[in-house]
């Protein structure tokens, strides 16, 4: 008897599954270019809120997975962020320890400075002439804030000029993208445990990319490989950074190799600079 009214439980649960069906099929093939009448806006009706009504478990068992997968992303993002952190507190560890050894180093040599030693002034970027924007711009500090001419100009990500000339409360910067950089720029390529020695020698606006020439083994870069300040000219202290290698190109007489690298920074939008000024070596 009970497995009887099981079986007819299962036979109605299915005939209106299928009523449901045929409704919304029916629903669906009434032509919208006509008036409906009363019993085809009835039957239009039903099947529009029968879908709805069929539809509302799966929407909740879609919305569910898109929750679940949400906080599985964010769990992902939360120990790649953890890693980092536990990496940056034994780099801060590292710094400390060298700085101490530097400082020792340079009481045994009688050193005042070393090639990355600087001190730093912030400025706001006040004018950028729409004509010239990859050429140069202008910042709100000058000689009363400690600001010199020759100065390197950075921004988080890495170096984007120097100044070029200074008043009292302002400053002009060069841009590294300025189609005239009228001084070449000494630079070093990470390579193993070594670094290979290049000039910065332009930038191309089209391919958004720097142009290095003179490395005596390009065989030895790496792509991917950082690009950074040597600190053996009159301005630059070491280690600022300037990018990523790209690639590797021979020149227009297919002679000598040059080294496309990727700025690390944005050129197109700069609004809060940082003026190095390196001590200097006595």
């Amino acid at each position: 008897m009970r497995k009887k009214k099981n079986n007819t439980k299962y036979f109605i649960l299915g005939g209106i599954v299928l009523f449901a069906v045929l409704l919304a099929i029916t629903s669906n093939n009434i032509s919208d270019s006509k008036d409906l009448n009363f019993f085809e806006k009835a039957i239009k009706d039903t099947g529009v809120y029968t879908q709805k009504i069929f539809y509302a478990p799966i929407k909740f068992v879609k919305d569910k997975l898109e929750v679940f997968n949400e906080k599985k992303d964010l769990y992902k993002k939360y120990t790649k962020l953890k890693e980092k952190v536990e990496k940056t507190d034994l780099y801060y560890a590292e710094i400390k320890d060298l700085q101490k050894e530097v400082t020792e180093l340079k009481s045994v040599l009688g050193l005042n400075a070393t090639l990355s030693e600087y001190t730093y002034v912030n400025a706001t970027v006040v004018n950028r002439n729409v004509g010239y924007w990859y050429n140069n711009l202008t910042i709100d500090k000058g000689s009363k804030n400690g600001v010199k001419k020759g100065d390197a100009v950075i921004i988080s990500n890495g170096l984007i000029g120097k100044v070029t000339s200074v008043s009292n409360f302002s400053s002009n910067v060069k841009l590294l993208s300025s189609d005239k950089i009228s001084n070449k720029i000494s630079v070093k390529i990470e390579s193993d445990n070594d670094f290979l020695y290049g000039l910065l020698i332009g930038y191309d606006i089209e391919n958004n990319i720097y142009k290095i020439e003179g490395i005596t083994d390009s065989s030895k870069v790496k792509e991917g490989a950082l690009v950074t300040t040597t600190g053996l000219t009159d301005y630059f202290p070491s280690g600022l950074l300037i990018g990523r290698v790209s690639k590797i190109v021979k020149d227009e007489y297919d002679l000598n190799s040059i080294v496309e690298v990727t700025p690390s920074v944005d050129f197109k939008n700069i609004s809060i600079v940082t003026v190095l000024n390196r001590k200097a070596i006595e």
